[in-house]
């Protein structure tokens, strides 16, 4: 397939040198298609493909630093999820957990993805459907390799009232209160700051169309009932100074996993960098 660069993200940038890209639009239902960017490193590789599932409505350029690293020497599979801006959806409302966790059986499938031949990175909701997800894969990986997964969504009092009564078009001004709730009640800014910065851009991005519906439906997600039966290899990886992804949570799902190595990168700016990629090509070592 012929190499498409998007006009708003020069893929060069998000590769090692003489990395290979494809961009594509990908079918995963009637109604939905999804982005998905695959890289190929330049040297032949004995690692596993890393299909790669990204957090609820994050930006790719939050992850520049890890792909540059990841692609040296990974097959990746990039997949921009459903609630995404890039996503093309028609007829459904369905931006769950488990909506998610179906569309990544349907990317391992239609990829032709082999049993331990290929591993799954996630972040933050990325991670949790990924765990969702794990019984109905026909082919299973050799290892999940989460970061920071959500046990739930914790939505205040005031979110579950406003959110079913939003309307669209105020999204402009509600964005601005939701910056102002994180930096002051949910972040901590002083020990990474660039994790606020990350999350602003998000939400300047975010589809409002899709954010409303999937908030309400991420709102009743719990993923406590799955874990134990999950006994795939499980690389948690968690960042003791990031208060939105719950550390407490984090500590409790690995200990509730069956085969599950936990290791705290402290920060999300950390967990962002090119030791993550070394961290998850360690634990690959480990289990070989």
């Amino acid at each position: 397939m012929k190499n498409v660069i998007s006009p708003s993200d020069n893929l060069i940038d998000y590769c090692a040198p003489g990395t290979q890209w494809t961009e594509k639009m990908v079918s995963v239902s009637d109604n939905v298609s999804l982005r998905v960017i695959e890289f190929h490193p330049i040297k032949k590789t004995t690692q596993p493909t890393a299909l790669f599932i990204p957090g609820w409505i994050s930006l790719m350029k939050g992850w520049k630093i890890v792909l540059k690293e990841m692609t040296k020497d990974f097959h990746v599979i990039y997949v921009e999820t459903r609630e995404k801006m890039s996503s093309n959806v028609t007829g459904t409302k369905d931006f769950s957990v488990k909506a998610i966790a179906q569309d990544i059986v349907t990317i391992v499938d239609k990829f032709e993805l082999e049993n331990d031949k290929y591993i799954i990175f996630g972040s933050s909701l990325g991670g949790t459907s990924i765990l969702e997800s794990c019984k109905d894969l026909k082919k299973l990986p050799l290892c999940f390799a989460l970061l920071g997964p959500n046990a739930e969504y914790r939505v205040p009092w005031w979110g579950k009232i406003i959110i079913p009564l939003f309307w669209i078009r105020l999204y402009p001004g509600f964005k601005q209160f939701i910056k102002w709730y994180l930096k002051n009640f949910r972040l901590d800014i002083e020990s990474d700051h660039a994790q606020y910065e990350k999350y602003c851009n998000a939400l300047d991005a975010a589809d409002p169309k899709k954010l409303k519906p999937g908030a309400l439906a991420l709102s009743k997600y719990k993923v406590w009932d799955i874990l134990e039966k999950i006994d795939i290899p499980v690389l948690m990886i968690g960042a003791s100074k990031d208060l939105l992804h719950e550390p407490e949570n984090l500590i409790k799902m690995d200990k509730m996993l069956p085969n599950s190595t936990f290791i705290d990168m402290e920060t999300n700016a950390y967990a962002h960098g090119p030791e993550l990629v070394v961290e998850i090509r360690k634990y690959i070592v480990s289990l070989e």
